[in-house]
C-alpha cells in the first residue's frame, strides 16, 4: 500500500501501546482510522488527542466475541465504508508455566490473539477481494518462532496466527488478487504488557517500532520480524542445531528461557 491517503483503516487495540501509535502515525499520513478497543475510556482520549490529525472513530468491542465482530464490522460498513487496511494489533499475554493457567486463560488468549485475527479478517476480506485492492497486517510475535516457558499459550496463539497469516498471503497470490498480506513478528515491546521482562536482547521501543510497522505496510512487506536479525537466528539455529544444543543456544547465550521469570505484565 504506497499511500494511505483517503484509505480506511481498522486497528484492533487501537486506544493503546503501539495501536495508538500507529493510529497517530497513520491519521498523519491521510488515512481515516477506525479504532477497535475493549476500553470505551481510552477510545474517547485517542480520539480527543489525535481528532486534530483526521478522520478518527472509534468502536468499543471485544473481539474475542464473534458476534460483536459481526455487528461492529456491518457499522463500520454502513457508516464509514469499505475498510482499505486492516491491522489485527490486538492481543493479550498470560505469564504462567501450563499447568497453572485456567481454562480462562487458555480460551481467552487463544480466541483473542489467534481466532480474533481470523474472525476481523473474515469480516472485511470479501469486500477487498470484490474491489482487489486491500492490505490485512497481521501482528504476531517473535514467541511465534520459538519456545519459551512460562508463555505456552501466548506461543501457541502466535504459532497459529503467524501460520494463518502467511497462508493467506499464498492464498492471495494463487487467486492473484491485489490484497496484500504482511505478518509482523516483533520481540518484547516496551509497552507495559510485558513488564517485569529482563532480556539480554533489546527490548523494543514502541515508536520506531510502530513506525517500522508502518513502512512494512507501505512496502508490501511479506514477513518482518522486529528486529531483523531474528528470524535469522532461530530459523538458523534449529535447522542447524540439535534440540538439546538450541536448548543451551537460546537458554544461556541468548537467555530467551529466562526473560519470564519475572514477568508481572500491565500494572491493574
Amino acid at each position: 500500500m504506497k499511500s494511505f491517503k483517503l484509505k480506511k483503516a481498522v486497528i484492533t487495540g487501537g486506544a493503546s501501546g503501539i495501536g495508538k501509535i500507529m493510529t497517530r502515525l497513520l491519521l498523519e499520513r491521510g488515512a481515516e482510522v477506525i479504532i477497535w478497543d475493549i476500553d470505551q475510556l481510552k477510545i474517547d482520549a485517542t480520539i480527543a488527542e489525535f481528532s486534530s490529525l483526521g478522520k478518527i472513530y472509534g468502536f468499543q468491542i471485544d473481539v474475542s466475541n464473534n458476534a460483536q465482530i459481526k455487528a461492529t464490522a456491518k457499522r463500520v460498513k454502513q457508516e464509514i465504508g469499505i475498510v482499505d487496511l486492516l491491522i489485527n494489533n490486538a492481543g493479550i499475554v498470560v505469564g504462567k508455566y501450563f499447568h497453572e493457567h485456567t481454562k480462562t486463560d487458555i480460551t481467552k488468549t487463544v480466541a483473542i490473539n489467534a481466532t480474533a485475527p481470523m474472525l476481523v479478517t473474515l469480516a472485511f476480506l470479501n469486500d477487498m477481494l470484490a474491489q482487489n485492492s486491500g492490505h490485512i497486517c497481521n501482528i504476531a510475535s517473535s514467541g511465534g518462532l520459538i519456545s519459551n516457558p512460562k508463555m505456552s499459550v501466548y506461543a501457541a496463539s502466535k504459532w497459529s496466527l503467524i501460520g494463518w497469516s502467511d497462508s493467506l498471503r499464498i492464498e492471495m497470490k494463487q487467486l492473484k488478487k491485489k490484497v496484500h498480506v504482511t505478518t509482523i513478528m516483533p520481540y518484547y515491546i516496551n509497552t507495559g504488557m510485558f513488564d517485569g521482562v529482563q532480556s539480554k536482547l533489546p527490548i523494543l521501543e514502541p515508536e520506531p517500532t510502530a513506525l517500522t510497522i508502518i513502512k512494512a505496510i507501505e512496502k508490501n512487506k511479506r514477513m518482518l520480524t522486529i528486529p531483523g536479525y531474528i528470524y535469522r537466528v532461530t530459523k538458523l539455529g534449529q535447522a542447524i542445531m540439535s534440540i538439546n544444543v538450541f536448548d543451551w543456544f537460546a537458554g544461556s547465550v541468548l537467555g530467551i528461557y529466562k526473560t519470564m521469570e519475572h514477568f508481572t505484565g500491565h500494572k491493574k
